[in-house]
């Protein structure tokens, strides 16, 4: 079962890389990883995505939480949660192609953020599986180049993440 796992760590060097040594160690998979500084610019925010079970997301929160630099974990899949993940998205766009490319980016609600006399590349958000309708729904032949930033998430209502 996927899960995103929010935690707060303190926002200095080797923090990162000994969060992702100890999920290399016990041979845990990270599917994406992002992190950025917070308001609070000693504190970082990472959002990791992983699969597993129950059991295993235990055992990763339980060793997340004994590493020094670790504020606070949440596992967001516990309760109700908001997910978004960016992409930009270049894709060929010349004589008809460009209408078509303009259609699909308003339906999937994505923004043209550069235009070429050859490409467009368009910025979309939401959740994995919107951006990857889009990428189904677009000629393979026609994308050029992709990049996402893997999944953010954020408790929904009262729920928070702070120290």
């Amino acid at each position: 079962m996927k899960h995103i796992i929010a935690l707060l760590l303190e926002n200095e060097p080797g923090a990162l890389s000994r969060v992702v040594a100890l999920f290399s160690a016990r041979g845990y998979n990270i599917e994406s990883l992002t992190v950025a500084v917070t308001e609070d610019a000693s504190l970082s925010r990472m959002t990791i995505t992983t699969r597993g079970s129950d059991e295993v997301i235990e055992q990763i929160t339980k060793h997340l939480n004994r590493l020094i630099e670790v504020v606070k974990v949440v596992d967001l899949t516990e309760g109700h949660y908001t997910e978004r993940e960016m992409m930009l998205i270049k894709v060929r766009a010349v004589g008809k192609e460009r209408d078509e490319m303009k259609r699909m980016t308003d339906i999937f609600r994505g923004r043209i953020i550069d235009v070429t006399e050859k490409t467009y590349t368009i910025e979309l958000t939401g959740d994995a599986a919107k951006l990857d309708a889009f990428i189904e729904a677009v000629d393979r032949a026609a994308i050029l180049e992709t990049v996402r930033t893997g999944s953010s998430g954020i408790g929904r209502g009262e729920r928070i993440l702070r120290v």
